[in-house]
Formats: C-alpha cells, sequence, structure tokens
C-alpha cells in the first residue's frame, strides 16, 4: 500500500497495537464462553467485568450502569427505542435536533411510523442548539431529550450540562449520542445529569463491533434483543469477549492520554485552520471556534465540489471526507450543513479532514499546500467562479 496521511479518523481510528496485544489470547487461549459456570467461562467474565469497570470509571459511575453492545448504532437504537417503550404511557414526544446522526435521526423516524411525535429543534449557524429552545419544547408528555455531545461533521460541542439540568428540572430523561466525544474531552454523566449516553470502540483507537450503552441505575428500559441473560438480562447475546477486552484497553490509553492529546491536537487544528484562512480565499469555516472537538477541521470551499476534491486529495495520499453526501450516491448535501444555514451550492463544497495523535505539523502543511492546489485547480475549471472573479473585479 502506497503511503498516505490519514485524516478521517471521525470516521474510524487505527487500534493500537496494545488493543491488538489485549485482545489476541481471548481469540486462541482464552476462548470460553463467559456465561458458563467453569473456571475457563469466569476468566473471561472477570476480563469483561474489568473492561466494564474502567468504562464506568471515564465517566463518573459504577460499572453496573454500563451495557456492552455492537456499537453506537445500536446504543442509539436501544436508547430511544428502549425508553419509547417503556415510558409510552406517560407519553409519546421525543424532542430532538437536526443535526443528530443518523442512527438518531432515522431511529425516530421510526418511531414517529409508531405512534410518537419528535421536535427537531434548529441549531444556530455554529451548529449549537439553545438550552431555552429545548425548555421551551417540553411538554407534559414528554418523555426523552436525545442531543448529541458534539457533532461529527463540523465539530461543535453542544451545552449539554445546561441541557441535562434543564432534563432533570422537568423530569424528562437525557440521552447523548457521544460516540465523537467519549474519551476524546472529559465527561461526567452524574455533574451533567446524563441518563443515557452511547459510544462506539472505534472512534477511540478500539476494534469495530463494539460499544456500549450507559444506562443510569434505576431507569426504566425495554432490552433491545431478546434470547438470553447476558447483561444483566438486557442485551442477549454471547459477548464478544475480545472486542469488550479491546475496547476497555482502548479507554485505558485514551483516558490516560487525554489532556496531552486536546492539547497537541487543538494546537494542530488551530494552526491548520489559520493556514487556510490566509492562504485559500472564499473558505468558511463550519461549526463553532472554540466550542469544537480538538480534532475537528471542516471546511466549505465555495465554487468546488467536494467529491472532486476528495477524489483528487485521494490522488495525493490524503485521506478526509466531506459533509456533502455525494460519495453515497445522493445529490444533496449533508443535513448538518444545511441545518446551520448554508445554501446547497456552498454545502457541497466542504471537507471536514479529523486529526488523531500521530498526525504531524509536516503533514498538515503537505496536505494545505495540496489543498490549495487543489482549490485553484477545481476553480480554474469553474465558470461560476471565474464569473464571480470577473464581477468582483470591476
Amino acid at each position: 500500500m502506497k503511503e498516505f496521511i490519514y485524516l478521517d479518523n471521525a470516521a474510524t481510528t487505527k487500534v493500537r497495537p496494545e488493543v491488538v496485544e489485549a485482545m489476541l489470547p481471548f481469540f486462541t487461549e482464552v476462548y470460553g464462553n463467559a456465561s458458563a459456570v467453569y473456571e475457563f467461562g469466569q476468566e473471561c467474565k472477570r476480563a469483561i467485568e474489568h473492561s466494564r469497570d474502567t468504562i464506568a470509571a471515564s465517566l463518573n459511575t459504577a460499572g453496573a450502569n454500563i451495557y456492552f453492545t455492537a456499537g453506537g448504532s445500536e446504543s442509539d437504537n436501544w436508547a430511544l427505542k428502549g425508553v419509547a417503550e417503556a415510558y409510552k404511557d406517560k407519553g409519546k414526544h421525543i424532542i430532538t435536533t437536526k443535526i443528530e446522526h443518523h442512527a438518531i435521526l432515522h431511529t425516530c423516524e421510526y418511531l414517529e411510523q409508531h405512534g410518537y411525535e419528535v421536535t427537531y429543534l434548529d441549531v444556530d449557524e455554529n451548529g449549537l442548539v439553545s438550552p431555552e429552545d429545548v425548555e421551551a419544547a417540553i411538554r407534559p408528555d414528554t418523555i426523552l431529550i436525545s442531543v448529541m455531545f458534539a457533532n461529527n461533521e463540523i465539530g461543535t460541542i453542544e451545552p449539554i450540562k445546561e441541557i441535562g439540568a434543564i432534563a432533570k428540572k422537568h423530569g424528562v430523561l437525557f440521552h447523548t449520542d457521544a460516540v465523537q466525544a467519549y474519551a476524546q474531552i472529559p465527561i461526567d454523566v452524574e455533574e451533567m445529569n446524563i441518563d443515557l449516553l452511547s459510544a462506539s470502540g472505534h472512534k477511540l483507537n478500539g476494534p469495530k463491533g463494539i460499544g456500549f450503552l450507559y444506562i443510569r441505575r434505576g431507569l426504566k428500559i425495554r432490552s433491545f434483543i431478546h434470547g438470553g441473560a447476558q447483561e444483566r438480562k438486557r442485551r442477549a447475546g454471547t459477548e464478544n469477549v475480545p472486542g469488550i477486552v479491546g475496547l476497555g484497553k482502548a479507554v485505558e490509553i485514551a483516558m490516560a492520554t487525554m489532556d496531552e492529546r486536546i492539547k497537541q491536537e487543538s494546537e494542530l487544528r488551530d494552526y491548520f485552520i489559520q493556514r487556510i484562512e490566509k492562504e485559500i480565499p472564499y473558505a468558511k469555516l463550519n461549526g463553532h471556534r472554540e466550542k469544537r472537538l480538538p480534532n475537528n477541521i471542516n471546511f466549505c470551499f465555495r465554487f468546488i465540489e467536494g467529491e472532486s476534491m476528495l477524489i483528487m486529495l485521494d490522488m495525493a495520499g490524503i485521506c478526509g471526507s466531506s459533509g456533502s453526501a455525494c460519495t453515497s450516491g445522493s445529490l444533496d448535501p449533508s443535513h448538518v450543513l444545511l441545518a446551520i444555514g448554508l445554501p446547497h451550492e456552498i454545502a457541497h463544497g466542504s471537507l471536514r479532514l479529523t486529526l488523531s495523535a500521530e498526525t504531524t505539523k509536516e503533514q498538515l502543511d503537505f496536505v494545505a499546500d495540496k489543498l490549495k492546489e487543489i482549490v485553484d485547480r477545481l476553480r480554474s475549471m469553474s465558470p461560476l467562479y471565474e464569473d464571480f472573479v470577473k464581477k468582483n473585479e470591476k
């Protein structure tokens, strides 16, 4: 494989060598079923509980409140559908935002088809939802508020603590999709009054196919998968022991290195943003400038199309992603970019770059130089840009 610069860590991350090493024995040596009563199985059970406690400590909660799942999408589905079914006698109204991940939005659409009502809140031009709007949307039949901790496209960090306090004051359950934020920035479920929280292993240098749902003790929620007594009878299925062990190890490392990563990634992020804003005209930073994930960079470049930019970056050995959904065969731009008020023609020219602890300043300088060349080349082929320049020269 050719050398490349990987800047799509919001999509998935490289599994750390220490994580792979921790997982390997549970594939070939300690491969027992954790539900078995004999010692060979109980060794797996102890490994699971160690990971559970590690994750719980990272959120300031107890291990009994962590339930392993197959990933963030399952956790989101379980949180919304499980609460909806358990509290339907109290009400059928749910509050969320227009910029949630599709695991939330499509689940809400499913619930709407089954008699539930969903309020989709607007966000401002930076992608922030207003706590006042959240409170104003609460009704007597509201059973759940679901607001993501940080947006997966533009990196904006939402006012989770304020929303949690509002939810608690009104006796409404509060769920947050923390797939992008967990182990990247500090989260305390007690301080923030979070009742349910979704996370996924492959966003934090852990394996794919494993995640968890935090469920506050005493909260009523329906089981999502039926068939066995695993996960305290709430989530059936033989435990993915290697995945759970890998997730626990990834969390352990991520928490130990969090402060250092936040400082390093934030400095590199801001350096790259400054270069782009200084050197590429008609580039707009998307998302909040300060309330932003440390590793997230998202720009729109006027007069060009995101898919062409991605292809040319790939040819230069650079992996990024576009807010445009063209790459998945759709002509519609990102719902997040439209929600923050960008017109279609500008939203189509978006680029998301997400850093890791391995990203270097030298790599970002190379990317910035290549991006300047690519934007110039694409704009030179755009009649819209040519007309725009002529008009502004008059």
